[in-house]
């Protein structure tokens, strides 16, 4: 995918308000974007807002991760016009899971079923 060496390098911090405004756009909250980057991460709330007031990089976000969710491979679908299941990175595709969560969300699906 083009341009994917510079995602690693992205700082989350940075990306985070992007969510938040996307999930909010659709009458969504921060607490469900909160609640999908802890259930996809293993981060507490306590630790997410840690992480976005160190302001890491998406490789250390998710290299400290507690626990990627053991669903997440059922995350399925396009982003970008790439296929999330198909990604070769293993740090892009959890990047792109984050994505694809974010974007479940803004188009109005519950909770439950996008936390597989």
């Amino acid at each position: 995918m083009k341009n994917d060496y510079r995602i690693p390098k992205l700082i989350f911090a940075k990306v985070y308000p992007m969510y938040v405004q996307k999930a909010e756009r659709k009458n969504r909250t921060r607490d469900e974007v909160d609640q999908l980057i802890c259930w996809l991460t293993g981060y507490s709330p306590a630790d997410l807002a840690q992480q976005i007031t160190q302001e890491h990089d998406f490789e250390t976000f998710f290299a400290e991760a507690p626990a990627i969710h053991p669903h997440s491979t059922l995350i399925k679908g396009t982003i970008c016009g790439i296929r999330v299941e198909d990604i070769e990175d293993p740090l892009v595709q959890k990047v792109r899971y984050l994505d694809k969560l974010i974007d479940e969300l803004a188009k109005g699906k519950a909770l439950a079923k996008i936390m597989r």
